[in-house]
């Protein structure tokens, strides 16, 4: 019975090491810098969210970001995984983006674009 539960309880470590791990290494933690040749992606806001390769949901803390658009914006370039430029024009931008109001929009709607997050 005893090493059942250890089996359990180390299986089950391993489970949230691995997840805290994906998180960090998959993050979108971004700083937004004043000049593009400061930044890894220059993106765009559309104003439509057809148009868009990704829909982003501005979250509040560091620890609520993932993959898939949810993005927290970090104070200092060297907390952030990616440094962004907003660009005035779409044709400048590597990456189109729509700020939706839910996190539960929030998704890649261009797969093809998603290496330029990691």
């Amino acid at each position: 019975m005893k090493t059942n539960f250890i089996k359990f309880f180390v299986s089950l470590s391993l489970i949230f090491l691995l997840k805290a791990l994906t998180n960090e290494a998959f993050s979108q933690k971004v700083f937004s810098c004043n000049s593009k040749y400061d930044a890894d992606i220059k993106v765009y806001v559309c104003d439509s969210k057809y148009d868009a390769d990704l829909w982003v949901y501005k979250v509040g803390s560091q620890y609520d970001v993932n993959d898939d658009g949810l993005w927290f914006f970090c104070e200092s370039k060297y907390d952030a995984k990616k440094v962004i430029y907003f660009v005035d024009s779409k044709y400048d931008a590597d990456l189109l983006i729509y700020f939706v109001d839910s996190k539960y929009d929030a998704k890649w709607n261009n797969i093809s674009k998603k290496y330029l997050i990691y």
